[in-house]
């Protein structure tokens, strides 16, 4: 019983991690500026490869591999959201400005 639970926890943790991946993937691409794409970067490694690395570690048990991976998960945490602060920020001192929108909603071309 529960090590079928245990699964199930890990395959929705497996499943939304890829989502946000995927989410965040699509962002990349259909976002109109640097900003707005560095937080779809920011959910790619974040969110979907924390979600993925939890979901493995339930997967792999108490074991010396998810003793691993819940490293990898802390340093993830810790350097993912402090890496695209410090990116925003130099952008931001060397005069790249945000897409701001037009009178339409939709984000100017300049």
């Amino acid at each position: 019983m529960m090590e079928s639970v245990l699964d199930v926890a890990s395959w929705i943790l497996l499943v939304g991690g890829t989502a946000f991946a995927l989410i965040g993937g699509v962002g990349l691409l259909r976002l109109p500026d640097l900003y707005t794409r560095m937080h779809g970067a920011g959910i790619t490694d974040t969110l979907g490869a924390g979600m993925i690395l939890t979901g493995l570690m339930v997967q792999s048990g108490f074991s010396l591999a998810s003793a691993k991976l819940g490293f990898i998960v802390f340093f993830l945490l810790l350097t993912s959201p402090t890496s695209t602060h410090a990116l925003a920020r130099s952008a931001r001192s060397h005069g790249i400005q945000p897409a701001l929108p037009d009178d339409r909603g939709r984000p100017s071309s300049t």
